[in-house]
C-alpha cells in the first residue's frame, strides 16, 4: 500500500478539527500519516491533538494563511501521495480506498478528486449546475470557479516539486489558482459518488470573510495567462474568462461609485484585449 500524507491546515477550529480527524481514523485505507498545520490557533487546538490524537504530527506557525500552512505540510510530507482535508470538512470511510484503487488501475494519472455532499447550517443542500464535477482534461471547467474541492483531492507529491506550492499572496481562491496550474498540464480522475461532506454556514469560511472572490480569480488568471504555459485554446478561453470577470467587477464598481476600482479593471481589460493569443 502506498503511503499517503494527509494534510490538514487549521485555525481556531478545535471542535471541527476533532470531527475531521475522527473521519480520517475511520478510513478503510490504513497506510497514512497525518500532519496538522496549526496556523496560529488560540483555542486549545494543540492540547486537543496531544490529548486525543497523539499519533498526529503537529506543526505550528504564526497566522500566515491557509496557503502557507498547506505548503509547510507539503514540505514535511513523507508520502508518495498527498491528500488534503479542510478542518471544517469530513471524509466518508472509503474515500481513500476508492481513490487509491482507481489510481492504481490508471497509473498514468497523478490526481484524483471525488463528488461531495453539501451541508449548510445542518441541512443537506443540492449543488447548483455550475458546481458539477468532472474528470479528464478539465482546465476549461476550472475557469469559471473552483471545480475541485481541496478536501476531495489526492495528488502525487511530484506535482508540487514541478509546479510549486500554493500561492501565499492570495488570501482566498488559492485552490482555484492551484487547480488551474495543475489541470493545464494533467488530466484528473473523478469518482462520481460523494466521498466527502463539505460543511458551510459558519462565520470563518473564506467565502464569508473575503468579499468579491473573483478579484482573486482574476489575479490567478492573469498569472497563468502571462506565464506562457497554456496552449492556444486554453489561453484564449482563459483570456475570455478574465475579461468577463473584469467587466462584471467593473460594472459593480461603477454602481458603487468606486471609480478607482473601475479604472483598475479597465486597465486589465485593455491589457488583455490588446494582447495577441
Amino acid at each position: 500500500m502506498n503511503l499517503i500524507t494527509i494534510l490538514i491546515p487549521t485555525f481556531n477550529r478545535r471542535i471541527l478539527l476533532e470531527r475531521a480527524l475522527n473521519s480520517v481514523y475511520k478510513q478503510t485505507y490504513s497506510n497514512f500519516e497525518v500532519i496538522v498545520v496549526d496556523d496560529g490557533s488560540t483555542d486549545g487546538t494543540e492540547k486537543m491533538i496531544r490529548d486525543l490524537f497523539p499519533m498526529v504530527k503537529y506543526l505550528s506557525q504564526s497566522n500566515c494563511g491557509v496557503s502557507s500552512a498547506r505548503n509547510k505540510g507539503i514540505a514535511s510530507a513523507k508520502g508518495e501521495w498527498l491528500a488534503f482535508l479542510d478542518s471544517d470538512d469530513e471524509w466518508l470511510p472509503e474515500k481513500l480506498s476508492k481513490q487509491m484503487s482507481l489510481l492504481k488501475s490508471k497509473p498514468d494519472y497523478k490526481i484524483c478528486h471525488t463528488e461531495e455532499q453539501w451541508v449548510r447550517n445542518g441541512i443537506k443542500v443540492n449543488q447548483m449546475k455550475k458546481h458539477k464535477k468532472a474528470g479528464g482534461w478539465i482546465f476549461l471547467q476550472c475557469l469559471p470557479l473552483c471545480a475541485m474541492s481541496p478536501s476531495s483531492i489526492i495528488i502525487h507529491h511530484s506535482i508540487f516539486s514541478e509546479l510549486g506550492g500554493f500561492d501565499t499572496s492570495l488570501p482566498a481562491c488559492e485552490d482555484y489558482d492551484m487547480w488551474l496550474r495543475i489541470t493545464a498540464k494533467y488530466p484528473v480522475l473523478f469518482i462520481d459518488d460523494a466521498q466527502i461532506i463539505k460543511y458551510g454556514g459558519h462565520e470563518d469560511q473564506l467565502s464569508k470573510t473575503h468579499w468579491g472572490m473573483d478579484r482573486y480569480r482574476i489575479t490567478a488568471l492573469k498569472k497563468i495567462i502571462l506565464d506562457g504555459s497554456l496552449n492556444n485554446q486554453n489561453k484564449q478561453q482563459a483570456v475570455s474568462t478574465l475579461l468577463k470577470k473584469c467587466k462584471i467587477l467593473q460594472q459593480g464598481a461603477l454602481k458603487r461609485d468606486k471609480k478607482e476600482d473601475a479604472v483598475h479593471y479597465q486597465k486589465i481589460i485593455d491589457q488583455f484585449n490588446n494582447r495577441p493569443c
